[in-house]
C-alpha cells in the first residue's frame, strides 16, 4: 500500500512567545496527546492543543555499552547509569563517541561519584543530582510513564533515560538472567517497538523492545534489588 506523508506543525502560544513543533505523520497515526509548553505553567485556557503523534520517530543518539572494552569487572559491571547519561550528553553536544572516549568518561564519572559518596545503584532522583552537579544540565523527572507520554517526548526530540527491572526485559544478549536493576536510553519508536540504546550489551545500539515489555519493566530503584518490581514507574529527560 502506498504511504503518503505529511508534515504537521503545532504552534503553541504561551504568554508573548510561540514555539513550533514539526512532526512527520503517516496514515496509521492514531495516538493523540495534550501538548503543552514545558517551560511555562499550564495556562488557564486556549494554550493547549491536541496533536497527532507521528507513527514513528527516531533520535540518533551515540551508543556505547557500559563496558566499552568488553571488560565487565567493576566499575563497568555497574555502569549502566553512567553509560546512559554519557550517551545523552554526547547527543546534546552533537559529538561522536568512540570506545576510548566512552571508557574515559565512565571512569571519570564513576570516580567522581565515589568521591561524592554515591553508591553503584542510584535512583532517578540521585541520577538527576549527578547530572546537574557534574554536567550542569537541567533535568526533568516524570511519573507519567505510558506509551503515549514516551512517544510524546521522543517526537519532540528528547531521548529518555529509564530505570528498569533488567530481568524483565528478556534481552537474550544479557549475561545470565540479566541485571536486577538496569538503565537504558529510549531513542525512538515504531508501531510495535520502542527503540533503545541499551548499554547492557555490545549489541544494544537501536535495540528494540516491544512496547508492553519495556513499559512493564520500568521501575525506579527501591534500595533492594530483589524488590525492584515494586519501584515506581518514572522517566528522566535532560534538558538542552
Amino acid at each position: 500500500m502506498r504511504v503518503w506523508t505529511a508534515l504537521f506543525s503545532a504552534i503553541l502560544i504561551t504568554g508573548c512567545t510561540a514555539s513550533t513543533v514539526t512532526v512527520e505523520l503517516e496514515p496509521s497515526s492514531e495516538a493523540k496527546v495534550n501538548f503543552e509548553h514545558d517551560a511555562d505553567p499550564v495556562p488557564e485556557s486556549g494554550d493547549i492543543q491536541e496533536i497527532t503523534l507521528p507513527s514513528k520517530a527516531y533520535i540518533d543518539v551515540p551508543f556505547t555499552p557500559q563496558a566499552p572494552d568488553a571488560n565487565w569487572d567493576n566499575p563497568y559491571q555497574e555502569a549502566c547509569e553512567e553509560a546512559a547519561v554519557i550517551m545523552v550528553d554526547y547527543f546534546l553536544r552533537g559529538a561522536s563517541l568512540s570506545p576510548d572516549q566512552a571508557n574515559r568518561e565512565i571512569l571519570q564519572l564513576t570516580n567522581w561519584e565515589e568521591a561524592n559518596h554515591y553508591k553503584y545503584d542510584v535512583s532517578l532522583d540521585e541520577l538527576a543530582e549527578i547530572i546537574e552537579e557534574y554536567y550542569e544540565y537541567e533535568t526533568r523527572i516524570s511519573d507519567d510513564v505510558s506509551k503515549e507520554s514516551i512517544m510524546h517526548e521522543l517526537a519532540k526530540g528528547n531521548p529518555i533515560i529509564v530505570p528498569a527491572a533488567g530481568r524483565d526485559l528478556g534481552n537474550p544478549y544479557f549475561s545470565g538472567q540479566g541485571p536486577w536493576y538496569h538503565m537504558l536510553v529510549i531513542t525512538g519508536y515504531n508501531w510495535r517497538h520502542f527503540i533503545t540504546n541499551d548499554p547492557g550489551t555490545k549489541r544494544g545500539q537501536e535495540y528494540k523492545y516491544k512496547h508492553r515489555v519495556l513499559l512493564d519493566a520500568i521501575h525506579d530503584w527501591t534500595g533492594v534489588k530483589e524488590e525492584i518490581r515494586t519501584g515506581p514507574k518514572r522517566m528522566l529527560i535532560i534538558n538542552r
